[in-house]
């Protein structure tokens, strides 16, 4: 009887508490080769049992493992079958702008039922990935891995590897989940604050929600779109569906995570196995152990691990928010399963995702007498609590010179700190190692140590009432000029969050190297993650001619006008030579 009571009562367990599949343990499709040919088109899928419409590429979603060789050159022929424009943007590889795939920017795009062939010669090694840049495509299924080995050895030596492609699928049409994000911000949070937890003991106290409640702001809206409408993906399989992966006892297992997700933070880790991380967006680093991560859309990480027991390992990437996790097994034979966690208590965000770091990092209690008459903190209660704070939106006395004074301003980060030392949020107290990126090193010196010419600061600004997003206040809707470079000149760029939600930001057809005091071997990346309330530096060679795309990797946030253009052209009197 126990038993039966259980099996009725598991339509209503959550996916990760179910019985799970016997598992898949099925490859990605894979194609390589010097000419390649890639098909978008519609199709059906199954997720968790249920079935569900999707954009995919040669008939999978997510779409096929592209397999090339570092010295190539390629030629990869793509024919759209859909009655709208499509694209293809090859994540990380450096390339000529004209291949790089993006609509209005590099070319025209892909019309409907036309064909469209990218050249380039591949430069590089790693793991990358490849998306659509056309419309919210990406959402509905339309990307896929890329693997490029190099001309020689490895640089850390593996028995086996696994591609772990994270994503989110939702049923609802992604221009359904944007409208009403914009008649809504908070519109998928179910985690908001409620009187019996604050009955329990649990969240903020009373004060604390009152100033909150006076700011406008919630504290539980970590993530736009969460486990209310989303299942989080691996490979393109759900939490049920159990996608599972073999190896042997004693072996050395590469996993190429990727997050190809539209708008998930996702925290990574195998409960009782540590990783160590040795590489970062597609390059080698020092090899850094840790037992969790924080990979942020559109980044990449290869790990190792090295499991010696004959028992199955539960691979869990759980969202940001907490709301919902993608779930694997890794066994060494079929059939084996081992205990998923439960989903962890719900982060809260902090006075310091409001940019008020300086108060609540030590160094006193921060509250200056600047601070104080502009109404930041109070001289008497600078502890960081947030008591006596106000943040009015828009307060424009504050806001810098560069910073158009538009509604997508909603508030200025008045005490914003560097945060590459911290794990991110929610994983300050986990009690085990968590990965910054202040423990990225590079394996070999960066190519170019000269100090930067200039220095450039560019505010990430958004408005979570009207749902807007943008660079220093201006929508790319509202932009008439790029960003201008000249080529090969080396500038610093500081990005400072002035919103309380995390922004990967992605410079296309370049590298840089993280200012986290690592000096020649800084770690070198194409897209960063800049938390709530923070600032990040990167040092930049403008070594690619052409125009490229600068954006945060939130698919909404894109879309809503978190885009900029770059322009690297070479000097005047060089391109008059």
């Amino acid at each position: 009887m126990a038993g039966a009571g259980v099996a009725a009562m598991a339509p209503l367990l959550p996916v990760w508490a179910r019985q799970h599949s016997p598992g898949i343990a099925r490859a990605l499709p894979s194609v390589s080769g010097d000419r390649i040919e890639l098909t978008i088109d519609h199709l059906m899928r199954r997720i968790d049992g249920r079935m569900a419409h999707g954009i995919g590429i040669n008939g999978t979603v997510p779409g096929p493992l592209i397999r090339l060789r570092e010295g190539q050159d390629v030629e990869l022929v793509v024919h759209n079958r859909l009655d709208e424009d499509s694209s293809i943007h090859w994540h990380g590889l450096i390339l000529p702008f004209h291949m790089d795939g993006v609509p209005g920017v590099s070319f025209p795009g892909i019309s409907p039922r036309s064909t469209f062939t990218y050249r380039f010669p591949v430069r590089q090694s790693g793991t990358y990935w490849y998306h659509s840049h056309s419309g919210l495509q990406e959402q509905m299924g339309h990307y896929g891995p890329i693997v490029i080995d190099p001309a020689g050895d490895a640089p850390a030596g593996f028995d086996r590897e696994h591609v772990i492609l994270l994503s989110d699928h939702s049923p609802m049409h992604p221009h359904t989940i944007f409208k009403k994000l914009k008649q809504m911000g908070g519109y998928f949070n179910f985690q908001k604050q409620t009187l019996l937890d604050q009955l329990r003991g649990e969240g903020q106290s009373a004060s604390e929600r009152a100033e909150w409640g006076r700011m406008r702001m919630d504290p539980a809206d970590v993530a736009d779109v969460t486990g209310s409408t989303y299942t989080y993906l691996v490979n393109g399989y759900g939490p049920a569906d159990n996608w599972t992966a073999l190896f042997r006892p004693g072996e050395r297992v590469r996993l190429r995570f990727v997050n190809a997700s539209a708008m998930t933070t996702f925290n990574v880790r195998i409960p009782g196995v540590p990783m160590t991380i040795v590489e970062a967006d597609g390059l080698p680093v020092r090899p850094v152990e840790t037992d969790e991560f924080q990979i942020a859309v559109a980044e990449t990480y290869d790990a190792i691990i090295e499991p010696n027991d004959r028992r199955a390992l539960a691979l869990v990437a759980e969202s940001i928010d907490r709301s919902g996790m993608a779930v694997a097994t890794l066994t060494p034979e079929i059939g084996l399963r081992a205990d998923v966690p439960p989903l962890r208590k719900r982060p809260l965000a902090t006075m310091t995702d409001m940019g008020m770091g300086a108060m609540t990092h030590g160094g006193g209690d921060g509250c200056t007498p600047d601070h104080a008459a502009m109404g930041h903190c109070s001289p008497e209660r600078g502890s960081g609590d947030g008591a006596g704070m106000d943040h009015s939106m828009r307060d424009f006395s504050v806001v810098p010179d560069s910073v158009a004074k538009t509604p997508t301003v909603q508030s200025i980060s008045p005490m914003p700190i560097d945060r590459t030392g911290e794990p991110g949020q929610g994983l300050a107290d986990v009690g085990h190692r968590v990965l910054t990126y202040r423990d990225l090193r590079a394996a070999t010196r960066n190519p170019d140590t000269r100090a930067p010419g200039r220095e450039l600061e560019i505010h990430l600004t958004g408005n979570m009432e009207r749902y807007m997003w943008a660079f220093d206040g201006r929508k790319f809707s509202e932009i008439t000029q790029p960003i201008p470079f000249v080529k090969d000149e080396r500038v610093r760029i500081t990005l400072v969050n002035d919103t309380m939600m995390g922004h990967p930001i992605h410079l296309h057809g370049h590298f840089f190297e993280l200012v986290t005091g690592h000096g020649d071997h800084a770690p070198r990346k194409h897209t960063v993650n800049v938390q709530p309330g923070g600032k990040l530096s990167f040092d930049v060679t403008m070594d690619a001619e052409g125009d490229w795309a600068f954006h945060c990797h939130m698919l909404y946030h894109m879309h809503a006008g978190m885009m900029q253009v770059v322009s690297v052209r070479r000097a005047a009197a060089e391109a008059g030579a």
